[in-house]
């Protein structure tokens, strides 16, 4: 379950390896969007995991992917950030929940509404917060499924460059 998204972490390892500069900038697989970065990846722990594994990334970061199944028997791959550019479809639901004491709610792309993950927040708050509040707190965070996110470097490889646009 895990080979999907190492594709992305072997892609960073060779960006170290062949001194490219890059902003680890993670993107939405569909249209492009610029998701996440690198930088704000925050593992956080469940027992409720199927089963988790670190990988090492740029600069010897250590990341978390995690294998969660929901009630239907579907099977996802995650990875947990701080925060991310997603859009947030409240009210958050405490039922069938990943991480105990916490409710979620699901998380798109803003620009072409594919689902990306979900959004947690302490299930004690209300079930419906403003962006700021969210964002604004370190109780709060993003489960980002690891097949729907595609590294920069890797889209940019992937673009033809017309001959007569070459220097």
């Amino acid at each position: 379950y895990f080979t999907k998204f190492s594709w992305v972490f072997a892609l960073l390892c060779e960006w170290v390896r062949s001194g490219v500069a890059c902003s680890g900038l993670l993107l939405c697989r569909s249209c492009g969007h610029e998701v996440a970065e690198d930088a704000d990846v925050r593992f956080v722990p469940s027992r409720l995991a199927l089963s988790h594994r670190n990988d090492t990334v740029i600069g010897g970061k250590r990341v978390s992917v995690q294998l969660f199944e929901n009630p239907q028997g579907f099977r996802f791959e995650v990875v947990t950030f701080k925060k991310a550019d997603v859009l947030k479809h409240w009210p958050a639901d405490s039922h069938f929940t990943w991480y105990p004491g916490f409710s979620w709610t699901v998380a798109t792309c803003p620009r072409c509404k594919t689902h990306m993950g979900w959004a947690f927040q302490p299930s004690d708050w209300p079930s419906t917060v403003t962006r700021e509040e969210f964002e604004g707190s370190d109780q709060t965070f993003v489960s980002l499924i690891a097949d729907r996110l595609l590294q920069e470097h890797f889209a940019s490889t992937l673009l033809m460059t017309p001959k007569s646009f070459r220097s």
